[in-house]
């Protein structure tokens, strides 16, 4: 059962920003993730503020540059079918179209996807755990078969968006609207390592909102890409996934952007790995010291070791499926 709060229909992003800001509010807006969170006691609320009717938070559109413009609440479904986006960024088309079932991509926002919690199954569940401000992370000594290898500190939570690891390695960014004005993020700093502060998964403050999201205009010879594995096919979320960004002349890799998923606390970027693979061609002993850097660093925890080997797996499989491209 939903427990009681104030419900607020905000009229513009001044109106949602204002009442976001007072103590306990939290946005509405597809609430695939919100709504659960509040059913099940994992957090509470005081007011509910919906931004549905916000029409300028809608919609995705080409920019002057030739970058793309996608206003918050435009919905996963939208952000996988969007022909400008399949053109110019197919690899967060291919994310957008892994996000959960096609009911939640239908009704889910871009914005929230970037924005939810984590599906940590004892922060979800009956425990008080660090996230929940315990003092303790339960997944230590627990069952954490599905926690971080890379970045755990404090909490091992693993990052659940399909959206955020190909908005990184695109190098886009969120406009937000708070109460000291707006102010762009990049979304490779958006969200919040738990070393930093366990207990928060962005850096957005009170009052602030996302607005849109800015992808810039794709170098000549970009070449973007998503992979996820998962137990089943629908539903389930990231045993591992990963974003490639690679900008590509005379057939080798003069930039590189490599972000996994369903790894980390946070989208984790391997500069190891695009350290790797720079200036070379894509052939089979660059791709086999790339799936070696893609793992370096990786702590395990006690049921989680077999994420190293379908990690290293799958960047051997993406990178020479790249690589016939050139």
């Amino acid at each position: 059962m939903l427990p009681n709060f104030r419900y607020v229909q905000a009229q513009s992003v001044r109106d949602a920003a204002k009442h976001l800001a007072a103590k306990d509010a939290m946005v509405h807006a597809g609430g695939t993730d919100l709504l659960c969170c509040l059913r099940d006691h994992v957090f509470s609320a005081e007011k509910i503020v919906s931004i549905s009717r916000i029409s300028e938070l809608r919609g995705i559109s080409e920019t002057s540059d030739g970058g793309v413009r996608i206003g918050a609440l435009a919905t996963i479904t939208e952000v996988a079918e969007s022909s400008l986006i399949k053109r110019l960024y197919p690899g967060l088309a291919q994310g957008a179209i892994e996000v959960a079932s096609p009911q939640l991509r239908n009704q889910g926002t871009l914005g929230g996807n970037l924005c939810q919690k984590p599906r940590c199954w004892y922060y979800r569940g009956e425990f008080h755990c660090l996230r929940k401000g315990g003092d303790q992370c339960y997944a230590v000594g627990g069952e954490n078969q599905f926690h971080c290898i890379f970045g755990g500190d404090l909490c091992y939570i693993v990052h659940p968006s399909d959206t955020a690891p190909p908005l990184v390695a695109l190098e886009a960014s969120v406009r937000v609207k708070g109460a000291d004005g707006s102010k762009n993020i990049p979304v490779e700093e958006f969200h919040m390592p738990p070393g930093t502060d366990p207990q928060r998964e962005t850096v957005l403050e009170p009052g602030d909102l996302i607005t849109e999201i800015h992808i810039p205009p794709p170098p000549q010879g970009l070449r973007s890409s998503y992979r996820k594995v998962r137990t089943r096919r629908a539903w389930d979320f990231a045993l591992v996934g990963l974003a490639l960004a690679l900008q590509v002349q005379e057939g080798k890799v003069r930039h590189a952007r490599v972000v996994f998923s369903g790894v980390a606390p946070v989208p984790w970027r391997s500069r190891e790995t695009e350290e790797s693979i720079t200036g070379k061609s894509l052939d089979r002993k660059t791709i086999a010291r790339a799936a070696e850097a893609a793992v370096q660093g990786a702590e395990p925890m006690e049921n989680n070791g077999y994420k190293i080997p379908l990690l290293k797996g799958i960047v051997e499989e993406e990178l020479t499926a790249m690589g016939r491209l050139f």
